[in-house]
C-alpha cells in the first residue's frame, strides 16, 4: 500500500510517499480502507521532535481516519466488511489501510460526508475528555477556548454552546475572531493586538481549555471563578508558566493537563463509547460540524503540515487517501 512516512526528523521534506507492507488486522482489530485522514499538531511534533515518535522517523503519521471496514480481525464482532466508520488510531492515518482496535471505532454519523467525517475523531474525543470528563463543563457555565479557530477549538465552541454552555475564545486576527464568533462564541479576542484577560475579567470563567501555555497561563488564573477548572492539552506559548499559588488555592482551583494519544485502547475504547452516546445525536443533528479548511490529496502531505504550521488555517486540514 502507499504510506507517507517520517523518514527522518526535520521539515516537511522528512515526509515521503513510499510503498510499504499492508497491516493486517489483528485480534479485537478491524483493517480500515481509508478514505481521508485529519491532520493533527502531534503529527509535526512527531515529525520534528525527538520526544514524540520514533527517534529516527520511519513510523507513519496520522491519529484519525475515516473509511470503510477491508476487514475484521478474530473477536472483532461489531463491524462487518464494507460498514462506513471513522476512528482514532495511534498514529498510522496517513497510508491507504490501517489497522486500529475495534472500540476505536465509530460509525459514521448520519448526514456525514464520509471524507469529512475524518475531521471528527480526535477534535471531539479530545473535547469531550477534557472538557466535559476532566473539566466538568456543566449548562449555564462559562468555557474559554484558547486557539478558537483550530479543529479543537471550532469543536468545543459548538459542542459546548450545544450543551448550553456561553464560549468564549482567544484567537491570532480579527477574521478568525469573527468567524468562532459565526461558530457560537460569544465573543473572540485578537491576542495579537487585545489583552484577553483585560476584555474578559469581569466575565468569571468556569472552564478553560488551554494549548497555549506559557505567558498565558497566570492570565488564566485570574480569570478563573471560585472552583474553576483549567486543563491544558498543549503548551504552544511555552512549557513554562508563573502560576499564583495563592489564588489557586483561594479560589480553590484545578490545575491538570492530559494526553490522549499515550492513552490505552481500554481508555480509548471507553471514551469512544461515552462520545456515541452523548455527542453523535449531535452531530447527527448538524450541531457538531468541525469545519474543513482544506483538503489535500496524500502525496502533498508536506503542504498540509505546512499550512497547519502556518496557523493560516481555520479548522480542519485533511488528507484524501482514496
Amino acid at each position: 500500500m502507499k504510506a507517507i512516512l517520517i523518514t527522518r526528523k526535520g521539515g516537511p521534506e522528512a515526509l515521503e510517499l513510499r510503498e510499504v507492507p499492508t497491516p493486517v488486522a489483528g485480534s479485537g482489530e478491524v483493517l480500515i480502507k481509508v478514505k481521508a485522514a485529519g491532520l493533527n499538531r502531534s503529527d509535526i511534533y512527531s515529525r520534528t521532535s525527538d520526544k514524540y515518535g520514533a527517534p529516527s522517523g520511519m513510523e507513519i503519521p496520522g491519529l484519525e481516519v475515516s473509511g470503510t471496514i477491508a476487514a475484521c480481525g478474530a473477536g472483532a464482532t461489531r463491524y462487518k466488511e464494507g460498514d462506513a466508520v471513522c476512528a482514532l488510531v495511534t498514529g498510522g492515518g496517513y497510508a491507504e489501510y490501517v489497522a486500529v482496535p475495534e472500540g476505536q471505532c465509530l460509525p459514521v454519523p448520519e448526514g456525514s460526508d464520509l471524507e469529512a467525517a475524518a475531521a471528527l475523531p480526535e477534535t471531539v474525543f479530545t473535547v469531550w475528555l477534557n472538557v466535559f470528563q476532566v473539566g466538568g463543563l456543566r449548562p449555564g457555565e462559562h468555557l474559554l477556548v484558547h486557539g478558537g479557530s483550530s479543529g479543537i477549538g471550532v469543536t468545543a465552541i459548538q459542542l459546548a454552546t450545544a450543551l448550553g454552555s456561553s464560549v468564549y475564545v482567544t484567537a491570532g486576527s480579527e477574521e478568525k475572531c469573527r468567524w468562532c464568533e459565526t461558530l457560537g462564541a460569544v465573543r473572540a479576542v485578537n491576542y495579537k493586538t487585545g489583552d484577553f484577560e483585560e476584555v474578559l475579567k469581569d466575565t468569571g470563567i468556569d472552564v478553560i481549555l488551554d494549548m497555549t501555555g506559557g505567558d498565558f497561563t497566570i492570565k488564566n488564573i485570574r480569570l478563573l471563578r471560585e472552583a474553576g477548572r483549567m486543563v491544558f492539552i498543549n503548551s504552544m506559548r511555552g512549557r513554562e508558566g508563573v502560576i499564583d499559588i495563592g489564588a489557586i488555592m483561594r479560589k480553590r482551583l484545578l490545575v491538570t493537563g492530559s494526553m490522549l494519544k499515550p492513552r490505552d485502547t481500554a481508555f480509548k475504547t471507553a471514551l469512544a463509547a461515552s462520545v456515541e452516546k452523548n455527542v453523535w445525536p449531535l452531530v447527527t443533528r448538524g450541531m457538531v460540524r468541525p469545519p474543513v479548511h482544506a483538503i489535500f490529496p496524500l502525496e502533498e502531505a508536506a503542504k498540509a503540515q505546512q499550512l497547519m504550521e502556518s496557523g493560516e488555517h481555520r479548522g480542519k486540514i485533511l488528507l484524501r487517501v482514496s
